[in-house]
């Protein structure tokens, strides 16, 4: 049988519990984790790699850190952009000030930095919720945004407002970032990241934050009436969650374009990173980077599908589909299947438990 769990015994409570239960989910995750670290930078070109997985991963990132937010918690946001930029100056402030400190011990300072200002802006979320937590966490997105264009000194005073990464190493002569980094370098650094960042949500969404996150999206008043803390579950995901979009947007300044602007986060990231997640579907580790790659791999599936019958397509009419195609599929899957592409993804590995049966 393709995909079936008889004869896979558990005889302990942690085989049970195992992320992966399953056997063959266990091959596919190695299999996906081979071709990620060993077959991707033995084949993939500069451009694939610079240019469509280092985005690919750190949108999957800003994705999941949204996901833990809205799609576990219940709490929607709509700063996420905010968020990533506060981890994108943050990290260029602490290499400017603090040059010795290793790269890796930056991007965690300035996801705690980044959490904290995402709890200051989790507040509003212990009143309302819904449409008007919406509308603060928008605040949240324009005042961030407006604070690193206004006052010089969160990008040294340059004068055009744009500021270039500073080369640092991970160890030795392993650049990251800056003109001397090699692009398997990048990539394998910033693939790291987010498979530790993943595997961390993964276990934190299965365990007690996890239910209680999931208990006050759910029904909140019930969830404080049997001893959940509506105060320290709902800023505990806002802090999680901007930790999160706090790196990510870090390594898409430092390693992704290389340059440090305000402008690279406005509103429009915001609602890309929405879209990810009600695409590739809300309350799934697995949607946030179903949905990521689907916004990634759309526009270049646009620019290819008509050279492929000998014709290539304007720019503008390109991105005028993309924006048509994001609305369609938004509404069909907010109709459709609201839990997005994980979830068709679980009803495929359902249909092979049963086959060849009927279903």
């Amino acid at each position: 049988m393709i995909y079936r769990e008889v004869g896979q015994f558990k005889t302990s409570y942690t085989a049970d519990e195992a992320i992966f239960p399953i056997r063959q989910d266990r091959w596919l995750a190695f299999a996906a984790l081979a071709i990620a670290y060993l077959v991707i930078p033995a084949v993939g070109s500069e451009y694939w790699l610079l240019t469509i997985m280092i985005p690919f991963l750190v949108y999957a990132l800003a994705a999941l850190g949204l996901n833990l937010l809205t799609g576990y918690a219940g709490q929607v946001s709509l700063g996420t952009g905010g968020f990533m930029a506060a981890g994108a100056f943050a990290t260029y402030k602490l290499t400017t000030s603090f040059p010795g400190i290793n790269i890796v011990v930056i991007l965690i300072i300035a996801g705690l930095l980044t959490a904290l200002i995402g709890v200051l802006f989790g507040f509003p979320s212990l009143r309302i919720k819904g449409f008007y937590l919406a509308v603060a966490t928008l605040a949240a997105q324009f005042f961030l945004i407006w604070v690193f264009n206004k006052f010089p000194w969160f990008y040294n005073y340059s004068a055009s407002g744009v500021i270039s990464a500073p080369p640092r190493a991970v160890f030795g002569h392993l650049y990251v970032t800056g003109a001397e980094a090699d692009p398997r370098a990048k990539y394998l650094f910033v693939l790291t990241i987010v498979m530790v960042l993943a595997l961390i949500a993964k276990n934190l969404v299965r365990g007690r934050i996890g239910r209680a996150w999931m208990a006050i999206r759910d029904q909140d008043i019930a969830a404080e009436i049997i001893g959940i803390d509506p105060l320290r579950t709902k800023l505990l995901a806002f802090a999680v969650s901007s930790f999160y979009c706090g790196i990510a947007g870090a390594m898409w300044a430092f390693i992704y374009t290389g340059a440090v602007e305000a402008g690279a986060f406005e509103i429009d990231t915001s609602f890309q990173i929405l879209f990810m997640i009600i695409i590739g579907g809300l309350g799934s580790i697995l949607g946030s980077f179903l949905g990521a790659a689907f916004i990634v791999l759309l526009p270049i599936f646009l620019d290819l599908a008509p050279r492929l019958v000998g014709s290539r397509l304007p720019v503008n009419l390109v991105t005028n589909i993309e924006s048509m195609v994001f609305g369609a599929l938004i509404v069909f899957f907010l109709i459709v299947e609201p839990r997005g592409l994980a979830r068709l993804w679980q009803i495929g590995k359902e249909k092979l438990r049963l086959w060849p049966f009927p279903h």
